[in-house]
């Protein structure tokens, strides 16, 4: 039996992939899987800030296309880059376990607040970017893209006092160096974050099965108030919020925020709920949000981009 597996080509997505293929490989010895590496806009786009040139579904579109012409049977995302609406024929049928969902904190100085005044942190998320200058408004933000090793250089270049990078994609890719975690009190993670997402096309039952010995239901369940909570909030990468749903015990308990671009308009809620109810978890803190000041912050930066 043959699958095709559908990835970008960046050394983190590789790893991703490899990761899912190896096991899928202890669990199907006789299976075997091709990878196919397909180049997306987002990763030929690098020297603009995501937020300008279209946002999270840069990172997904040519391998769902290449999904819904039959020349692939699954795809492997990183479910932050993947947007909150999907084709009409395609679903998130798989979500294996999460690895951690949290950003880390990368600099000869301990923390942020340790930095001197005007020093220059490096990250293109608008998210990391408002909860950073919520932290310290001195600070100056500066886009920086590229993959892990590409950051990782600019930063021993001293081209920044620090960076923020996804802890996750670190342990993936093995890099073992020191780090500082941010808690959920100093940086809410992106929706999604940690977590992948194995795609296939919706009628593809054979795919599915064979892919559902990965499924982890928890990390379903959180992704699925995650991911209400954005469709809500309509936002993906050209708007500052993030969420971050886990389960405690019986409960499901998800923290959200949405905020203006310098982190002084700044709104989070926390909210716990049944599991079972995690679509409405999820859309009820988008519309408590929205309610306490979130619409204007969103009517702000929607109009500011048809200007630009």
């Amino acid at each position: 039996m043959l699958l095709r597996v559908g990835t970008r080509g960046s050394k983190l997505a590789l790893a991703q992939t490899d990761w899912v293929i190896a096991q899928l490989s202890k669990a199907y010895p006789d299976l075997k899987i091709e990878k196919v590496i397909i180049k997306t806009t987002g990763d030929k786009i690098l020297d603009a800030p995501l937020s300008n040139i279209g946002g999270k579904g840069l990172f997904v579109k040519e391998i769902e296309e290449a999904l819904l012409r039959g020349e692939i049977d699954f795809a492997v995302h990183s479910m932050k880059d993947v947007p909150s609406h999907l084709p009409d024929n395609l679903e998130i049928a798989v979500t294996p376990l999460r690895e951690s969902p949290f950003d880390v904190w990368i600099s000869n100085y301990e923390n942020i607040k340790a930095l001197p005044k005007g020093a220059r942190i490096g990250t293109s998320s608008l998210r990391r970017l408002s909860q950073i200058k919520r932290l310290r408004a001195d600070l100056e933000v500066v886009p920086l893209r590229g993959n892990v090793d590409t950051r990782l250089k600019k930063w021993k270049e001293g081209q920044f006092e620090g960076i923020v990078l996804a802890e996750a994609g670190l342990k993936r890719l093995g890099i073992n160096l020191p780090y500082r975690r941010f808690d959920l009190e100093e940086m809410i993670p992106a929706v999604g974050q940690g977590a992948l997402g194995l795609e296939v096309r919706k009628d593809d039952q054979r795919t599915k099965n064979i892919l559902s010995v990965l499924h982890s239901e928890e990390t379903a369940l959180a992704l699925e108030a995650e991911r209400a909570f954005l469709r809500v909030m309509e936002g993906g990468c050209q708007v500052p919020l993030g969420a971050f749903a886990y389960l405690h015990g019986s409960s499901l308990i998800i923290t959200g925020f949405i905020s203006d671009l310098e982190g002084k308009l700044f709104f989070r809620e926390t909210l716990k709920g049944e599991p079972r109810e995690a679509q409405a978890l999820g859309e009820n803190l988008a519309q408590r949000l929205l309610s306490m000041g979130g619409k204007s912050i969103l009517e702000v930066l929607y109009k500011r981009e048809r200007h630009e």
